[in-house]
């Protein structure tokens, strides 16, 4: 089954600027928070975190992303063990069944903005389709802010997208 939503916030909830979270429903798949760093003039690539929380009992599986904000995005994991960090492009990120995926910039998931058509200021946002195994596509809107705001995102806006 293909499902595509596209959610706007309304304009008094989204303020620029607020660390606020956002979330958006499909079924028993909920997604928190899409935000993307900033990324100047003359950097090709930006990355951009979703936390991904299964509540019922079949797993899920990104499987890809697509944004009008680059020409591609690819699914990765930073591992940072005792050396260098250790970055691997992945084909899939899979959320077992009654947790919450975390990605966050200090490592594990992300998604990779490659080939970015502008820059990426703070306070702007862009519309980014995930396509999840099984569940079909799903549109968020990424609020671009710095990493720590994006971590430490709370109480927000809930979108139900059934």
């Amino acid at each position: 089954m293909r499902l595509s939503v596209t959610l706007l916030l309304a304009a008094g909830l989204a303020l620029p600027g607020l660390a606020q979270a956002h979330e958006y429903v499909l079924e028993d798949l909920v997604l928190v928070h899409p935000f993307a760093t900033p990324a100047p003039p003359g950097v090709p690539h930006a990355a951009a975190y979703v936390d991904i929380r299964v509540e019922g009992e079949t797993p899920a599986v990104l499987i890809g992303a697509r944004t009008p904000a680059s020409e591609s995005v690819g699914l990765y994991e930073t591992r940072r063990e005792e050396g260098e960090p250790e970055r691997r492009r992945l084909e899939r990120i899979e959320v077992p069944a009654g947790i919450t995926q975390l990605m966050r910039p200090e490592g594990g998931y992300h998604l990779m903005l490659e080939g970015l058509v502008a820059p990426l200021g703070l306070g702007e946002r862009f519309p980014m389709t995930l396509e999840f195994a099984e569940r079909g596509e799903v549109e968020v809107e990424v609020w671009v802010q710095s990493a720590e705001r994006g971590s430490r995102a709370a109480d927000g806006h809930h979108h139900d997208l059934r």
